[in-house]
């Protein structure tokens, strides 16, 4: 029995989920530019990078599994042409911008360009210098996923059982808690969580490379071979999708609690299932009309996923723009009120982009 996966493209719900996503790591990184009101926003927005993970890992599952499902073979070749056409240009061209144009970095230090080129900025990245363009550390991330999961899916479709591939998603997840404690306790801790250098090595050791970040991407793809392989299950489980709205709020509110402490040792280790966990269940809600989040239009939200990507890609470049060529504009706290008094109000915005705090840093 197979579901119909294409309608999965404009569903209202994962508008939503993705338009909110980019909006809070906006906030995220924007923070120093932003009212006060949304401080709360600010502090935890970098989480909206694991919401657009398990949403990733839903949708690109779901592709992958959906011919396997019909018995059809997968095409590796068209896979990774489709994801080229679909990441690549754009992301050349604010590359070339970041390359040829210095005054678009949002800071001076930049990597060098063959890990971009590569996409294992992730991986090399020395976070104490090279902070411009450094959000694309998620974009690697992806890349990885993209190359390896149409592997393992055509591997484990030979001779197909549930018991292998939840072996699989297991010991990933296994891995990736494995890692982040090691990292964490002999390597990290020593070092002193008040020095200087420890949110630099965070970044760099634990919350940048793919190995210690796929708790979301696994979580959409077990979503996925759900919905494809096991209907009853999926059908069964969203006649109760408030239940699972209501979960998924419940665990995300639990998650903040843990993270309230960014750095610490309980959110290193086992925040990121969690909040893998709990974004899984309201993608679940919005992922299907028979659910009311799924039903539900918000309007903006679908011109702002679509441009999420981009906006990702982009914002912090702009600001720094706007902060270079607007100072008016960018000092004043609110935006209006600042245009009513044609950008006399004393400034009282934070310089953003060339503030970088070591204990916190500001990466989403």
């Amino acid at each position: 029995m197979t579901v119909n996966l294409a309608s999965n493209k404009r569903l209202p719900g994962l508008d939503t989920l993705r338009a909110l996503a980019i909006i809070v790591v906006m906030a995220f990184h924007l923070d120093g530019l932003l009212p006060d009101i949304v401080s709360p926003i600010e502090r935890f927005g970098w989480m909206g990078v694991d919401l657009f993970f398990v949403l990733s890992g839903y949708l690109i599952g779901s592709q992958l599994l959906k011919p396997v499902c019909d018995g059809d073979r997968i095409s590796l070749l068209d896979f990774y042409r489709k994801r080229a056409y679909r990441i690549l240009p754009v992301y050349l061209v604010v590359l070339a911008l970041y390359e040829l144009w210095p005054l678009w970095r949002e800071a001076p230090g930049i990597s060098p360009l063959w890990q971009f080129l590569t996409f294992t900025e992730n991986f090399f990245i020395d976070y104490s210098v090279n902070h411009a363009f450094s959000h694309v550390w998620s974009l690697c991330v992806e890349e990885h996923f993209y190359l390896l999961l149409p592997v393992i899916v055509l591997v484990l479709s030979r001779r197909a059982a549930a018991w292998k591939t939840f072996v699989v998603l297991a010991f990933f997840v296994a891995l990736g808690v494995a890692i982040r404690s090691y990292e964490y306790f002999h390597v990290l801790l020593p070092m002193g969580r008040n020095t200087d250098g420890f949110g630099v090595r965070y970044i760099e050791r634990i919350y940048y490379p793919t190995y210690t970040r796929l708790d979301g991407l696994l979580a959409g793809v077990a979503l996925a071979l759900m919905r494809t392989f096991r209907p009853g299950w999926w059908s069964a489980l969203l006649q109760r999708a408030n239940w699972l709205l209501a979960g998924g709020v419940a665990l995300m509110a639990c998650t903040l609690w843990i993270f309230a402490d960014r750095l610490g040792p309980v959110g290193t280790v086992i925040g990121f299932p969690l909040m893998a966990i709990a974004m899984a269940l309201l993608v679940m809600a919005a992922a299907d009309r028979r659910s009311w989040f799924g039903r539900v239009r918000v309007p903006g939200a679908k011109p702002v996923a679509t441009l999420a990507y981009s906006l990702y890609l982009t914002h912090k470049e702009i600001a720094h723009l706007d902060e270079l060529w607007l100072p008016k504009v960018m000092d004043a706290r609110d935006w209006r009120e600042c245009l009513r008094s044609g950008g006399e109000l004393p400034g009282c915005g934070r310089a953003l982009l060339s503030r970088h705090r070591a204990a916190v840093p500001r990466s989403a």
